[in-house]
């Protein structure tokens, strides 16, 4: 198998893990803290914009390859065993593995970068205007 053979076959198992989270945070069995867990790695995965940007040479795909996997670990550590399974096996079965079209999804990631943008000008803008 080739090195490019393995990535393949890694980032698959990447989409399953998110879609199992994505099912995962819909459970109505998954405690709230670790739905919102699950929800925020599920929408980090989804984001279009990243801490660094993947343009950066190397550290542009760090964040891709140590915080979405550290985000499901600690995720999947929070949710019963048996909720785990049920959505581990929906998404292995699942014919897409496409996570559903969802607006509100989509809006909430558009409203949380948002904000975290103007906290940072708003940051940027207190400390400046000391100087």
């Amino acid at each position: 198998m080739t090195t490019l053979d393995r990535l393949k076959q890694q980032a698959r198992r990447l989409k399953e893990q998110t879609y199992a989270l994505y099912l995962v945070a819909r459970d109505p069995r998954t405690p709230w803290f670790a739905k919102l867990l699950a929800g925020a790695v599920v929408a980090y995965a989804l984001s279009p914009i990243d801490l660094i940007p993947d343009f950066i040479p190397v550290l542009g795909y760090l964040d891709d390859l140590i915080l979405l996997p550290l985000g499901i670990w600690c995720a999947v550590r929070l949710v019963p065993a048996e909720v785990l399974d049920d959505a581990r096996e929906r998404a292995a079965s699942s014919v897409e593995g496409e996570l559903p079209a969802s607006r509100g999804l989509a809006a909430a990631i558009i409203a949380t970068w948002l904000l975290l943008a103007a906290l940072a000008i708003a940051l940027l803008y207190r400390l400046l205007g000391r100087a």
